[in-house]
C-alpha cells in the first residue's frame, strides 16, 4: 500500500498549482536553457549546459513527488473547533524539563517547517498532541526511546 499524504483540501490544491508551474512553466524555460547551452558547441566544458541539465534532474525530481504525494493524498476537512488538538491547530504547550512554553501549528506532511513552528501531524510531537484537549499532558516518545511531557496551554 502506498504512503497517505494527510493534507487539506486547500493545500491539496497549493500542490495541484506548484505542479502546474514546474511542468508548464519551468520545464520549457529549462529545456530552453539547455537548446541555447548546446548551441555553443562543446558540452564537456560547458559549465551553463550542466547547471541547466542539473536544474532539470532538480524540477523533475520534484515533478514526481508532487505528483506521489497528489496521487497518494488523504484529504481531510478543515475542522474550526479549537476544543481540541486537529490539522492546523496551533498549540500552546509548556514543556516542564526545559521550563519554557513552544508553539507549534500541526500541519501536513506537504507543509512542514519546522523553523516557523510548523510540525507534521506524523511527527513524535504531532502524533502525541493529536485528538487532546487543554490542560492534558502528552508524552512525547522520541526515535531514541526516550520521553518527555508537555502540557496544553492554548488550541488556537
Amino acid at each position: 500500500m502506498a504512503e497517505q499524504f494527510v493534507m487539506t483540501q486547500k493545500n491539496y490544491e497549493h500542490l495541484k498549482e506548484e505542479l502546474e508551474y514546474l511542468v508548464k512553466v519551468k520545464r520549457p524555460e529549462i529545456i530552453e536553457r539547455i537548446a541555447e547551452a548546446r548551441s555553443h558547441g562543446d558540452l564537456s566544458e560547458n559549465a551553463e549546459y550542466d547547471a541547466a541539465r542539473e536544474e532539470q534532474r532538480s524540477n523533475e525530481g520534484k515533478i514526481a513527488e508532487l505528483e506521489y504525494k497528489i496521487k497518494n493524498a488523504d484529504i481531510r476537512e478543515e475542522v474550526t473547533d479549537n476544543s481540541y488538538v486537529h490539522l492546523n491547530s496551533t498549540v500552546t504547550v509548556y514543556d516542564g524539563d526545559m521550563e519554557e512554553e513552544a508553539v507549534y501549528t500541526i500541519v501536513s506532511v506537504t507543509e512542514v517547517d519546522v523553523m516557523r513552528g510548523r510540525i507534521s501531524i506524523d511527527s513524535p510531537v504531532g502524533k502525541a498532541l493529536l485528538r487532546k484537549r487543554k490542560g492534558d499532558a502528552v508524552t512525547v516518545s522520541c526515535p531514541d526511546g526516550s520521553s518527555y511531557t508537555l502540557k496544553i496551554l492554548k488550541i488556537s
